[in-house]
């Protein structure tokens, strides 16, 4: 699939996907949004692709915010000029209905911002961002569902919603305080000051900072580091695992998907393959595929009797 607003390159097995519109500081908008689900699908599908990476188009920034170019409105989601491109057919285009009430399920309701960061959250791949830049807004919030940030010297975060007259938006409320604890969340929100590179990695929002010259290349290299020598549907169940788990109510939940997963893993050839290769001392070869061969998830949702 071709794109406008952004660049899907593969190196060796690695995907990386650059927000591209350097003549706007990559600002997001609805096509953006859109173009960067449909490469995560093309990623997902994929086996070719072990781990993606997103990163910025210049020096100057990786994403700088929403685009602010419809001024007062931009926030205005009923008067968004580029409505037709999440309506499906037929729909009315307005939430708001004659007498004033609102229909909360209609899609316009829906942040963007938040279909992206849930799309990474949903991703069977490994995501990482190398933050090249000013990350403001949802240049921010959109890599919080990421599994590792690594950042530019020269990079700065900004959580600056308040500041607009808005509030965090991209399921922030629920990543930001778990990254980083609430008390950080609480002063970067409220307040809407930029973060230097430096302070984000000693608040944990960010693994590590490089010259910019050497962020892409170490960002390749963590990826590969996750990635080469595990199952690549090991992989992807352990990261929706983990990630979901963060909000478990009680161990419980993580042993009912743990005896699910370990079953089903247990039985595939990569199992085998595992032990195998162990006890020759060689590489191992997996060849379960992460498009063709990952366990349907909703079959763990059911609550099996366990007490």
């Amino acid at each position: 699939m071709s794109f406008d607003q952004i660049r899907l390159d593969r190196h060796e097995g690695i995907a990386l996907l650059t927000l591209h519109r350097p003549d706007r500081m990559n600002a997001f908008t609805t096509e953006m949004m859109l173009e960067i689900v449909a490469a995560l699908d093309e990623c997902d599908a994929d086996d070719g692709v072990r781990a993606v990476i997103f990163t910025g188009s210049g020096e100057k920034a990786y994403c700088a915010g929403a685009d602010l170019g419809q001024g007062a409105a931009t926030f205005d989601y009923d008067k968004r000029t580029d409505k037709q491109a999440i309506l499906p057919d037929g729909m009315s285009a307005s939430p708001v209905a004659a007498d004033g009430t609102i229909d909360w399920s209609h899609p316009l309701i829906r942040d963007s911002g938040g279909r992206v960061s849930m799309r990474i959250f949903d991703c069977k791949k490994p995501v990482l961002g190398a933050i090249n830049g000013a990350a403001v807004g949802i240049g921010a919030t959109m890599t919080l569902s990421m599994d590792a940030r690594l950042a530019s010297d020269t990079a700065r975060y900004g959580f600056v919603f308040a500041r607009r007259g808005i509030v965090p938006e991209a399921a922030s409320s629920w990543f930001l305080p778990r990254l980083v604890g609430i008390q950080t969340a609480v002063d970067w929100c409220f307040s809407g000051r930029l973060i230097p590179a430096a302070e984000a990695h000693e608040k944990g929002l960010v693994q590590s900072v490089h010259a910019p010259g050497e962020l892409v290349d170490a960002a390749i290299a963590k990826a590969r580091e996750l990635t080469d020598h595990s199952a690549p549907v090991s992989v992807a169940l352990t990261r929706h695992m983990l990630w979901r788990m963060l909000g478990a109510p009680h161990p419980m939940s993580a042993h009912r998907w743990d005896s699910r997963a370990i079953f089903a893993r247990g039985r595939s050839p990569d199992a085998a393959e595992g032990v195998t290769s162990f006890l020759e001392k060689r590489a191992p070869n997996f060849t379960a595929s992460v498009a063709n061969d990952y366990p349907w998830f909703a079959e763990f949702e059911e609550t099996p009797p366990y007490s």
